[in-house]
């Protein structure tokens, strides 16, 4: 291993990660002028060249053997429930998946593209005033963020018209909008594009909500209902349906990513630099402890640099972002013992559930979709209904989103048919058109008992202890799944359905079949730094001149995907340090 580190010119900025985050922050301060320069461990990627249409629309490539995500022979960290388990080291990634190279999982995303509702973000507050001080369990540190809706409420609109997000805006100016989600918060303005066409499952569902009382709305989708050019002259294509928007890249620049969206215009810029392939291992701090000083990396030769700067900003995944804090010895890592530090503290998930459906008399020709495509209710999500006396805090989005009916892996049987040969070859024959989904996606609390640490005895590659994982699904967040479950199948029972077949989370948690990557925590916001690490504008309450950007920044996580949430947080904190840090560098909230 070769451990010589060779020294760079100084840059002025350097960012580790160039997903939404990463490609957001850099495009907004390449603005200013300044020599930024942005870290990818993964290899360049481009719409042309690596999602041609000639070979794009692959399953096994992309699905099933998942070309675009890190491998576990190449980073990978230890999992356990509990913390009297002992950890072992994660052998083949399936619970989450985590995108490699430019783009990050922002190009294997599917699309869609939610706000989260204004009393997520100042959650501990709302429920204290409606169910009373003592309603929440000692053990959810659920919290405020420490930022409102209405602040960030501007910067979700920057990201939608930067994405062409495609929806019906349900509350805009005050007024609520027929045909919109009346349940989201205020929005000063309607989507960039109207919804996409809805697919025959998507229209019964929205049908059967309707006939039993709720409201639904096409869920609001990032991949292109029409031509759009987005704020950064960057123009894209209408969808096509193809049904590769999940774990693939776009071949037609349908699909909002940062390839189609923001590296185009992001490589005008002449003080711009893409550093591919190097992983950055360590950000390098001053003797003081208090100053980052830049970041050493590792370059696919095995050579170590490192990169001076003045500002250090890590827009990894969540995980990674964590790991660097960790590498580098910055904050007090957390110790569920004794409820002491703050690094790897509230760590949070997704809590799904689906139903399926099958029918006699039904064709849903379900490989006709699209990542974003479908209908949801929201009567169920968030506090959005009365929680008193219901043993639980959360919710979720209850929906049909079938965004792909991939051959190889989108074979729904009933209960009871053969894994394998010839009856299970007649039994998918007979469902593949006829069943469809509907699913249900749930807040992940955070507990004293899930978080993220260093694991004392396997290393990774470059010598680093590994990220450990702890998690198991909270018993609140169970209770949510099951109640927000049963909710879900009094719509599907209205769909008409000859056979519904439940998949509830029961625990414990599995780390092996697929659920989401939608990770949160590790690195919380707040308007302190005794219970958070990143202040409201996601610098570093400890080193003022490294800002941490991304999932990590989560207190928790709502019933909804996070990437809007993401972006809309990378466009808030580039705004502040474009009009407040570079002109006065230091603290922009005092402790």
């Amino acid at each position: 291993m070769n451990t010589e580190i060779k020294k760079l010119p100084k840059k002025d900025i350097a960012i580790v990660g160039l997903g939404w985050a990463g490609s957001i922050m850099a495009i907004e301060l390449a603005k200013t002028g300044l020599d930024v320069i942005a870290f990818e461990r993964g290899p360049w990627r481009d719409t042309a060249d690596d999602f041609n249409v000639g070979y794009v629309q692959d399953e096994l490539r992309y699905v099933v053997q998942q070309e675009l995500m890190i491998t576990a022979a190449e980073d990978t960290y230890t999992f356990r429930n509990a913390s009297h388990q002992t950890a072992l080291p994660i052998r083949e990634y399936g619970s989450f998946l985590l995108g490699t190279g430019l783009g990050g999982s922002g190009a294997h995303w599917s699309g869609l593209t939610w706000r989260y509702n204004p009393t997520d973000f100042e959650l501990r507050s709302h429920l204290t005033r409606r169910y009373g001080e003592k309603a929440i369990p000692d053990d959810l540190l659920i919290k405020d963020w420490g930022i409102t809706y209405d602040e960030l409420e501007p910067y979700y609109t920057k990201f939608e018209r930067m994405a062409g997000i495609g929806g019906k805006g349900g509350v805009i100016n005050g007024q609520v909008q027929e045909g919109g989600n009346p349940f989201e918060g205020n929005r000063s303005e309607d989507f960039p594009l109207p919804p996409m066409k809805m697919t025959f499952a998507a229209k019964l569902f929205a049908e059967s909500a309707r006939k039993i009382g709720m409201k639904p709305f096409p869920t609001p989708s990032a991949n292109a209902s029409g031509v759009y050019t987005n704020t950064y002259g960057v123009t894209m294509a209408p969808c096509t349906y193809c049904g590769y928007c999940s774990r693939c890249g776009c071949a037609n620049y349908s699909k909002s990513t940062p390839q189609t969206n923001i590296i185009p215009a992001l490589m005008r810029y002449s003080n711009f630099t893409a550093q591919v392939q190097s992983e950055v291992l360590h950000v390098v701090m001053d003797e003081s402890g208090k100053v980052a000083t830049g970041v050493v990396y590792i370059d696919a030769s095995g050579q170590r640099y490192e990169q001076p700067a003045d500002l250090v900003i890590l827009t990894a995944f969540t995980i990674p972002n964590v790991r660097l804090l960790f590498a580098s010895g910055i904050g007090e890592p957390y110790d569920p013992k004794t409820g002491k530090g703050l690094i790897g503290k509230n760590y949070a998930y997704q809590t799904n559930s689906s139903i399926q459906l099958f029918f006699e008399d039904k064709n849903f020709n379900p490989f006709i979709s699209g990542g974003g495509v479908g209908q949801g209710v929201d009567e169920y999500n968030g506090d959005n209904f009365d929680h008193k006396g219901l043993g639980f805090f959360g919710g979720a989005c209850i929906m049909s989103n079938v965004t792909s009916g991939w051959p190889i892996t989108n074979r729904m049987t009933p209960p009871g048919t053969p894994k394998w040969g010839r009856e299970w070859k007649k039994a998918t024959k007979q469902h593949y058109l006829s069943t469809t989904v509907v699913r249900t996606q749930g807040s992940s609390y955070p507990t004293r008992s899930n978080y993220l640490d260093l694991d004392p005895t396997y290393k990774d590659r470059h010598g680093r202890n590994m990220m450990r994982l702890t998690f198991d699904f909270p018993e609140n967040d169970l209770k949510m799944s099951a109640y927000v479950t049963n909710k879900a199948l009094d719509v599907a029972k209205a769909m008409g359905a000859s056979q519904t077949v439940m998949h509830v989370p029961q625990g414990p948690y599995n780390i092996v079949p697929f659920q989401s990557t939608h990770n949160t925590g590790g690195a919380i916001m707040g308007e302190s730094p005794k219970d958070s690490v990143v202040n409201k504008y996601l610098q570093s309450w400890d080193v003022p001149n490294l800002f941490v950007i991304g999932g990590s920044a989560f207190p928790q996580n709502a019933g909804y995907n996070p990437t809007a949430t993401v972006g809309a947080l990378a466009y808030w904190a580039a705004d502040a340090i474009v009009k407040q840090y570079l002109k006065q560098p230091g603290p922009l909230v005092q402790a």
